[in-house]
């Protein structure tokens, strides 16, 4: 199994001063930065094969790795347009997710339990996999999964008010493919790059091979399981007051 973090981006809702910005990843909780947390939970999954999809302030990222000398050494991918979506981000690690074996996706600007690290790696390969909190708050910003008689049928933020579903909860950001789930994301996503989409989120690429069809998803819930996405300001509060005590 082969991870890939994506954390390219320059994270601008968190309004971080400019003279002391950083990239997200490198925020500290605990005396940990997200990354450092992200790569101990990965090894403590048996997940060492590790992929870092970079941009804003690389080298900052790639100087802290250099300091630790008890975690994975991930492979380094950069995004030299990281302005643009993180679906081009992904689209740098392509490799990755061609080379065979099931393959995680996940966003590295999350605070998280292991639990979540668990649900999301749990049982054999092949698996593709989305995980769900059905405790969310609705709004806009959440990216959704839709279920419908065990089977996610959608994932957006926006949902059309046809769609039919009986559970509905918010994306963690971490999703699992299968090998040919992971080869056939690659194709979608290079064809985003391709017909001037690289500005999208990659959920969207994820979404479009939920819909076709030719990639069956499981899902686990992970409800209950404390977890929080850093993109706002406020993020920072609730993930030291709230979140990290929980972990």
């Amino acid at each position: 199994m082969r991870a890939i973090l994506l954390a390219a981006g320059r994270g601008l809702r968190l309004q971080q001063p400019l003279d002391s910005e950083r990239p997200k990843c490198l925020l500290e909780f605990g005396g940990q930065t997200l990354l450092e947390r992200h790569l101990r939970l990965l090894a403590r999954a048996g997940v060492s094969d590790i992929v870092l999809a970079l941009g804003f302030r690389h080298e900052a990222i790639e100087a802290q790795l250099a300091r630790w000398n008890d975690l994975p050494r991930p492979q380094i991918v950069l995004n030299a347009r990281f302005e643009l979506g993180s679906v081009l981000t992904l689209h740098t690690a392509a490799a990755a997710l061609t080379a065979g074996g099931d393959v995680l996706v996940m966003d590295a600007d999350v605070l998280y339990h292991e639990r979540i690290m668990r649900a999301l790696v749990a049982g054999a390969a092949p698996v593709n996999r989305l995980l769900i909190d059905r405790d969310f708050e609705p709004g806009d910003e959440a990216v959704k999964v839709c279920v419908r008689d065990g089977r996610p049928v959608e994932l957006r933020k926006q949902l059309a008010p046809a769609l039919s579903y009986d559970t509905v909860g918010e994306s963690v950001g971490f999703f699992r493919f299968s090998e040919q789930g992971a080869r056939r994301l690659a194709a979608i996503v290079g064809d985003y790059v391709s017909s001037a989409r690289a500005h999208m989120p990659h959920e969207e690429a994820v979404r479009d091979l939920l819909l076709e069809g030719s990639a069956i998803f499981d899902i686990a819930d992970v409800s209950g399981s404390p977890w929080i996405e850093i993109d706002f300001p406020a993020d920072l509060q609730r993930a030291a007051e709230q979140i990290l005590p929980r972990l």
